[in-house]
């Protein structure tokens, strides 16, 4: 990816979810020989970093945010889990799997719940995703359930009795197994994703499109 020496160029921007998924991205971008050096200092207190030859800017932003700075055109393009984009189900283009971050979005509970479920009797379900749990119980179960929106810890809920079941992310199942839970039903795959500014994607097609196919490139390359 080349600026080509334009002085006229606009600057493409990104926004990218903090902690693994920005380090992970970054590091993916590094390979294809867009770099960041300023994002490599832990102590600074900068907010946007530039590369001028490259024309890119990035900023960190928490996750649930990412798919609004996109949504309304103050970032390009958003480096976001699965999971973010369809609980916050913004107007933006999903573009790309980057083929990192991987993990499931399941129904927990106890053992005892999963006859509730096959029964589709009424039930309290916590999550941190309402959207996602609302849209499975409700379009793909038909079950109408109870849904209760959580900040911390869901799986508390099943144990002192606020939900029969949970709505949440899984990677190895190990917190649910020490507070005697299990993955009762799997909701859908996640992994990290690109996601892009529709306008954006028309008026800076050519330089957007070339960055995905190298993406696309390196994760078919990282995943043989």
């Amino acid at each position: 990816m080349s600026s080509e020496g334009r002085t006229d160029m606009r600057y493409l921007t990104f926004a990218l979810a903090k902690g693994r998924l920005a380090k992970t991205a970054m590091a993916m971008f590094e390979e294809l020989g867009i770099t960041c050096e300023a994002m490599k200092d832990t102590e600074t207190r900068k907010l946007i970093f530039v590369n001028e030859e490259l024309k890119l800017k990035f900023f960190l932003s928490k996750a649930s945010d990412v798919p609004t700075y996109v949504e309304y055109g103050a970032a390009d393009i958003g480096v976001v889990g699965e999971d973010t984009i369809l609980e916050e189900g913004r107007n933006l283009h999903e573009m790309l799997d980057l083929g990192f971050g991987r993990c499931r979005m399941c129904v927990c509970g106890p053992a005892s719940a999963k006859e509730k479920l096959q029964h589709g009797e009424l039930i309290r379900v916590a999550s941190k995703y309402p959207n996602i749990a609302k849209d499975y119980f409700y379009n793909k179960k038909l079950q109408t359930v109870e849904i209760i929106k959580l900040n911390g810890s869901v799986e508390l809920a099943p144990i002192v009795g606020l939900s029969e079941v949970i709505v949440d992310i899984v990677e190895t199942g190990s917190t649910l197994r020490a507070n005697g839970l299990e993955v009762l039903e799997e909701v859908c795959d996640l992994s990290a994703r690109i996601v892009v500014n529709p306008v954006s994607l028309k008026m800076e097609q050519e330089r957007i499109r070339s960055l995905l196919l190298d993406l696309r490139r390196l994760r078919d390359e990282k995943q043989a």
